[in-house]
């Protein structure tokens, strides 16, 4: 079995005159798992793809691809697809167009270009409208088919930033799926998103960034039970509780919080009737992130 990790970067930096955008980065991928890489608007995430593909260099640290230093040398490049969150697409063109110009462009020919091409447009649901030019597409069909071209040339390591934003319920799902394919057929993937139930979802890691620092690496139990906090059991009351119970009741509305959600709500449950509703708020993957990098806006 193989130990190495796909994708390793250690204490690697990357300025833009004054500002810093990726502060000492240290990362390890492993092979076959999917990294969820989340930070708000400006914290380092794009910058840090470029860097672990070799789009841009680091001004110190180190990255490597498969084992491999040199990630922008065609051959590690051979190893990446990359979905884009601005898309890259030629409007004018068809489906079937772009997915043979970007097949060539991996030095995809013949026989073997054709057969990629229809798993593609296989992949993406595309197969009856594989002759019309994207243009006329919707924005979850141009999503699904910018999805399918970073992965023409069967990459082992693919980047997904931000695949579904835009997109219909149904075009999201879809892509859900394609991911699930590309995870049991065993590649290595890094999703950026900001949809939290996303990264929950998907991903078997979760590294939260902000201000080019990595503040946090785990999955997504780890977060929770490190970062995520206690519990919060609500109930309406017809009557007040009785004194003896924690939390707080301004009314209407009884409020605790507990480590131990379950416990608390049955033993509260069977010393009153008096609830007309009972809900348990349990911490999830976007109470961690709010509590690392803060609630302030950023734009």
């Amino acid at each position: 079995m193989n130990n190495q990790p796909m994708v390793r970067a250690i204490d690697v930096r990357k300025s833009y005159g004054d500002q810093v955008a990726v502060d000492g980065l240290t990362l390890n991928v492993p092979t076959g798992k999917t990294l969820g890489l989340l930070g708000p608007n400006g914290a380092g995430k794009t910058t840090t793809l470029h860097l672990l593909i070799g789009l841009l260099r680091p001004d110190a640290g180190q990255i490597s691809i498969s084992g491999s230093s040199h990630v922008d040398s065609a051959e590690v490049r051979s190893l990446v697809g990359i979905a884009p969150q601005s898309l890259s697409l030629y409007d004018e063109l068809t489906a079937e167009e772009n997915l043979t110009f970007f097949g060539r462009l991996y030095g995809l020919r013949g026989p073997r270009l054709a057969e990629r091409v229809d798993w593609a447009l296989d992949f993406s649901n595309l197969q009856d409208r594989r002759r019309h030019r994207v243009q006329t597409y919707s924005g979850g069909m141009k999503r699904r088919l910018n999805f399918a071209c970073a992965l023409l040339h069967e990459p082992k390591l693919v980047l997904l930033d931000e695949p579904t934003v835009g997109v219909d319920p149904q075009s999201r799902n879809h892509i859900f799926e394609g991911i699930r394919r590309l995870q049991e057929a065993g590649l290595t993937i890094i999703y950026t998103t900001h949809y939290m139930e996303e990264a929950q979802r998907l991903c078997d890691m979760v590294a939260i960034i902000d201000h080019g620092r990595l503040l946090e690496l785990g999955t997504v139990p780890e977060l929770i039970q490190r970062h995520g906090g206690v519990s919060v059991i609500t109930g309406d009351c017809s009557a007040p509780p009785p004194d003896s119970w924690p939390g707080h009741w301004d009314g209407q509305v009884w409020r605790v919080e507990t480590d131990k959600p379950l416990e608390t709500l049955h033993q509260f449950s069977i010393q009153t009737s008096h609830f007309t509703r009972l809900q348990i708020e349990q911490p999830d993957l976007e109470s961690v992130f709010l509590r690392l990098t803060g609630r302030s806006l950023r734009d």
